[in-house]
């Protein structure tokens, strides 16, 4: 592993290069929070389109596929709703 990243305040642990999707799905957060319409958000396109896998990192709002891991970043649903 390469370092973590917290989810809600739970380390996440992360490998080189890779997205904070993909470490999140990895272990086993497939909910992002819930979308403006109330459906549940998460990693759909997995390339930046749909904005599915919108998430609040160290304060700003991002796509969750397009964010590369960094040691230490803070990632939470947007708008702090929790799943």
């Amino acid at each position: 592993m390469s370092g973590r990243i917290y989810w809600n305040g739970t380390p996440v642990p992360f490998l080189p290069g890779e997205n904070a999707a993909s470490a999140l799905l990895r272990a086993g957060i497939a909910g992002f929070g819930r979308t403006p319409t109330g459906l549940p958000g998460g990693v759909f396109c997995a390339i930046g389109q749909c904005q599915g896998c919108l998430v609040m990192a160290d304060g700003r709002l991002t796509e969750a596929c397009l964010l590369e891991c960094r040691e230490g970043m803070r990632l939470s649903p947007r708008g702090g709703m929790n799943e």
